[in-house]
């Protein structure tokens, strides 16, 4: 089946997966980790958007954002497309592209399935055997809602602040979700929803999507 038309909606949080293209590497080096999240912050604040959760692997991202301006996404990957495929290019002395040219990406019911994507985006180094607890991990937003490491990139969801009435009590909630392994099947629903730019949601919210993309 093919993939359905993109769709951003004001302050919906949007699933987005950015691969390197024929799924080659795209980041070499600490370095380069450390510049992709540089030029994302620019561009987030640049365009008003807001960084839930993110995971950078070494040929493919995951980010998790939302913004009042439904052009505001698309914005802020083409700035931060720009910028950092010509460090790349520049550093290591190479030419073309770097990505796939089109991100995937879903629209996710936040009241649903908020903290399950969060869990499945940080859960991605664990699954990809890198790690063996998303703590260990460096590159990618667990720390900030599981231990409270400092990251001014993350913009907290109401659905994780609802975890706690404190900090602590947040992320121990929080840390206590990831002790049971998430189901085979929200697995697949999360990709099957990526790879056909479809809502992650019930009924309803499908149902509400499909509303709004219409003309």
């Amino acid at each position: 089946m093919p993939r359905r038309p993109q769709a951003h909606l004001p302050d919906v949080p949007l699933h987005i997966v950015q691969r390197g293209h024929n799924r080659a590497y795209c980041f070499f080096c600490e370095e380069d980790y450390h510049c992709y999240l540089y030029w994302l912050t620019n561009a987030l604040k640049a365009h008003g958007a807001a960084l839930h959760a993110y995971v950078l692997m070494t040929n493919h991202v995951h980010l998790l954002v939302s913004a009042p301006d439904p052009q505001a996404v698309p914005h802020v990957f083409m700035s931060l497309g720009r910028r950092y495929v010509q460090y790349i290019n520049r550093t290591y002395r190479r030419t073309g592209t770097l990505w796939e040219n089109r991100y995937r990406s879903s629209l996710i019911d936040s009241e649903t399935y908020l903290l399950v994507c969060q869990r499945y985006i940080e859960l991605n180094p664990v699954r990809a055997c890198m790690v063996d607890n998303p703590a260990q991990y460096a590159w990618s937003s667990y720390r900030f809602h599981a231990l409270g490491a400092r990251n001014e990139l993350v913009t907290p969801r109401p659905e994780y602040l609802a975890l706690g009435n404190n900090r602590t009590s947040r992320e121990q909630a929080y840390r206590a979700l990831f002790q049971q392994a998430l189901d085979q099947t929200v697995i697949a629903d999360i990709r099957l929803a990526l790879n056909q730019c479809q809502p992650l949601g019930d009924s309803a919210f499908r149902a509400m999507v499909e509303s709004a993309g219409r003309p």
